[in-house]
């Protein structure tokens, strides 16, 4: 065939195809084109699954590596598992922590972890987010709050949120052989699950790794005994308890509110399921490694405090009126009566309301997020 006719079925050929990519009739390379890095944004691709025990179901996770591309030893030596709020926004708190990584640029030292809680279709209208696969046949379910505090899963007897979470440690460890410290995080309603989990999770976890937590702006906290912190001040104005400078005292609850000490709040009436007394969990939780984060601008009734869904229950009043004085409140109480030689302080990070991006991609939250690898 002449030159002159090859380069003409050449043109031809190129014109077909500039064509078709056009009228969007090429969707495998479209799609392959279109498809974003697992470290930069949540995806089907990011999307895994394990079961937790066997014949158990199955819980899904994000994750910003797979374990082939990140195998041999210059794998990852840290996980950051993130845990999502009450819509279920994994992709959303996974994508906040994929930005604070890229930020300190541990990107490849770090793999980044967000389960999926998933809930029943009947409960997905209320706590659900756009973008995150809904529950599939073989899920483990809980409904939108009893994964909160460790509730059993619907339909898988004895599986708890926490022993759930216990064997998503163990898969990551399995998976990425080369992580050495976990840091398990929470944002909001995430952040309560980790506070209450730090006390009841599995003793043989931390052994193979060092456990750390980070526990951002919960609505409400797990106390261990009577006592609370009381503000200097009235508790109820928005101009109590701003900032980091906010005193209290402490003292048994004030208010006549029976369910003041009740499990979330307390730990009374502990759920059999926990399978661990009080005073062992509060042991538990006194030795842990945790970093408490509040946002400054998470007080009030101001925009971005999301204060109409606030637990304005009377025992969760005793713990504080808003985020931010509640987070102070507990940080003292820690000081003072939990682990006082531990010196854990609440680090306020300005400029932020209620805002899971905001806060964890700021300097402080990444410094307590993505720690250095041991």
């Amino acid at each position: 065939m002449h030159a002159h006719g090859l380069s003409s079925i050449v043109r031809l050929f190129l014109r077909t195809v500039i064509g078709m990519v056009m009228l969007g009739l090429l969707p495998i390379a479209a799609h392959a084109a279109s498809v974003p890095s697992c470290q930069q944004q949540a995806s089907d691709d990011c999307y895994f699954s394990f079961q937790p025990a066997p014949g158990s179901g199955q819980l899904h996770y994000y994750a910003s590596q797979s374990a082939e591309a990140a195998a041999g030893p210059t794998g990852p030596r840290s996980a950051l598992i993130v845990i999502h709020g009450h819509p279920h926004d994994a992709n959303i708190t996974f994508n906040a922590a994929l930005a604070a990584s890229s930020l300190a640029d541990t990107r490849k030292n770090t793999v980044i972890i967000a389960p999926v809680f998933q809930v029943s279709p009947d409960e997905a209208s209320k706590c659900s987010t756009a973008g995150v696969p809904t529950a599939q046949t073989g899920d483990l379910l809980w409904t939108c709050a009893s994964w909160l505090d460790g509730g059993e899963a619907d339909n898988a007897r004895g599986i708890t949120s926490f022993t759930a979470l216990d064997a998503l440690v163990v898969e990551v460890t399995r998976r990425w052989p080369t992580v050495s410290v976990v840091t398990i995080a929470g944002f909001s309603a995430g952040a309560q699950m980790v506070q209450h989990y730090i006390g009841f999770a599995a003793a043989d976890v931390s052994s193979k790794v060092a456990l750390r937590y980070v526990v951002a702006d919960p609505g409400t906290w797990l106390y261990f005994d009577g006592v609370r912190p009381v503000a200097d001040g009235d508790p109820t104005s928005e101009s109590t308890c701003a900032d980091a400078s906010c005193r209290f005292h402490l003292a048994p609850p004030i208010n006549a509110c029976p369910t003041v000490n009740q499990w979330k709040y307390g730990t009374d009436g502990l759920p059999a399921s926990l399978k661990r007394a009080a005073s062992v969990a509060r042991a538990h939780y006194a030795s842990a490694d945790i970093f408490y984060l509040e946002a400054a601008q998470d007080s009030g009734t101001g925009r971005g405090t999301y204060s109409h869904i606030l637990d304005k229950s009377c025992a969760a009043e005793a713990q504080g009126s808003f985020r931010l004085q509640r987070g102070l409140a507990y940080a003292a109480y820690d000081r003072q009566l939990l682990a006082p030689n531990k010196h854990r302080a609440v680090v306020v990070i300005p400029d932020c309301a209620h805002d899971v991006t905001c806060v964890f991609t700021s300097p402080t939250a990444r410094a307590a997020l993505l720690s250095p690898s041991h």
